[in-house]
């Protein structure tokens, strides 16, 4: 976030709420697992950043953090970015499962009978 630092933090350009912020390496690196040490602790300092100014600029209730890494994971642009996206009270019936709903038949395992 800042000049010397090898992390982009942008707001998406089609963001799902209110604050949906993009964190991601400025060098091209394709996975998670490209990145060095260094470069992943860089990553991961620069999304709490931006977990607290999101917080304060709107309000944010909650987060869903993800990563579409991979083809088969969703990833359409061929470069690593962490979503931050801002959850507010109210913005979904029932916001349970979270990231869970990317394969809906296994979202709501808290109704399943066992």
């Amino acid at each position: 976030m800042n000049d010397k630092s090898k992390i982009a933090v942008i707001r998406d350009k089609y963001p799902v709420s209110r604050g949906h912020t993009l964190v991601l390496p400025k060098k091209h690196k394709q996975y998670l697992t490209d990145l060095t040490p260094y470069e992943y602790r860089e990553l991961w300092l620069n999304i709490k950043k931006v977990i607290i100014l999101l917080k304060k600029e709107y309000m944010a209730d909650g987060f869903n953090i993800g990563i579409n890494d991979g083809a088969a994971a969703g990833q359409t642009i061929g470069h690593l970015h962490v979503h931050i996206i801002p959850r507010y009270k109210g913005d979904v019936r029932d916001p349970r499962g979270g990231v869970r709903w990317i394969l809906p038949k296994k979202a709501n395992y808290w109704t399943i009978k066992k």
